[in-house]
């Protein structure tokens, strides 16, 4: 390393470090510079002081104003819930049979109801309420339980086979197979009966002895002719539509282990109005009845 070279008159103080011969000037920061740097931290200082800022184990420090994003965005909706007021009342009193009457508080309805929709129920039933596997699709005009502004309402309201609300919609198939209530033929040629209800068997030799098999265990509440009864929830079995599937091995499987499929209770989730709104938007996607 070379040695530092000779210091000139009027040179300030240097740092120390030397490279090369080449010393480094211990020159003040600009003052501008240093101004910065301090209301800098005045300002970071301040900041952590008055807004929530510094992680605790189950939260954050909440600042002296008390301010917070969730604290702003409630405020927004309190405030939309607040100009509302008066339709959601409405809308809440209204039979429902006559809120399709109502231009303007239909219209709110079936806004509301879309924006409820697309928060609480799309993840079973799809954006577009096509359904899927499992997952009725709301835009068809087979129901389960019934079509109509009322038995919609009752559903939503209620839930289907939950253990919330004993108002619910309830029915249980039995489990044919799992707990042996069928030998696997009976099973086998039941399951090809009701195949060609709606369409192809996979055996047609076999429909004959299923058609026997099912007026003894199934007609009860599918009926006789295999169309369902929607005050049991029991699905219709001619029109070739099928919430699990209509194939042999999945047809199968329903009659083997049945099915169960739970819906919540939307009455303590949503207010009044909320429920009905979401009611009257399924309504008028194009199945209701």
């Amino acid at each position: 390393m070379s040695k530092p070279s000779k210091k000139q008159k009027g040179d300030p103080d240097t740092t120390g470090h030397v490279w090369d011969g080449i010393e480094e000037f211990d020159n003040p920061m600009p003052r501008w510079w240093l101004w910065t740097l301090y209301v800098c931290i005045f300002w970071a200082i301040a900041y952590t002081i008055a807004y929530p800022a510094w992680p605790m184990i189950k939260g954050a420090t909440p600042g002296l104003l008390g301010w917070s994003t969730r604290g702003e965005v409630q405020a927004e909706i309190d405030a939309v819930n607040e100009g509302n007021a008066a339709i959601n009342a409405r809308l809440a009193s209204t039979e429902l049979t006559a809120i399709g009457d109502d231009g303007e508080l239909n219209t709110f309805a079936v806004s509301s109801g879309s924006a409820v929709f697309l928060t609480w129920c799309a993840q079973c039933h799809g954006s577009g309420a096509a359904g899927a596997k499992g997952y009725p699709n709301l835009l068809d005009d087979d129901w389960l339980w019934g079509g109509d502004i009322e038995a919609i309402y009752l559903t939503i309201a209620h839930g289907i086979r939950t253990e919330e609300d004993d108002d619910a919609r309830y029915s249980q198939m039995p489990a044919y197979g799992k707990d042996e209530l069928l030998e696997t033929v009976e099973i086998t040629q039941v399951v090809n009966y009701v195949m060609s209800l709606s369409g192809a068997p996979k055996d047609a030799t076999q429909v004959a002895a299923g058609a026997v098999i099912f007026e003894e265990n199934c007609a009860a509440c599918h009926l006789e002719n295999g169309s369902g009864d929607r005050e049991q929830g029991a699905p219709d079995l001619t029109d070739a539509i099928w919430l699990y599937g209509g194939d042999y091995d999945t047809i199968k499987s329903s009659v083997d282990n049945a099915r169960f499929g739970v819906m919540p209770n939307w009455n303590t989730r949503l207010t009044e109005a909320q429920v009905r709104a979401v009611s009257i938007y399924v309504h008028q996607l194009g199945g209701g009845e």
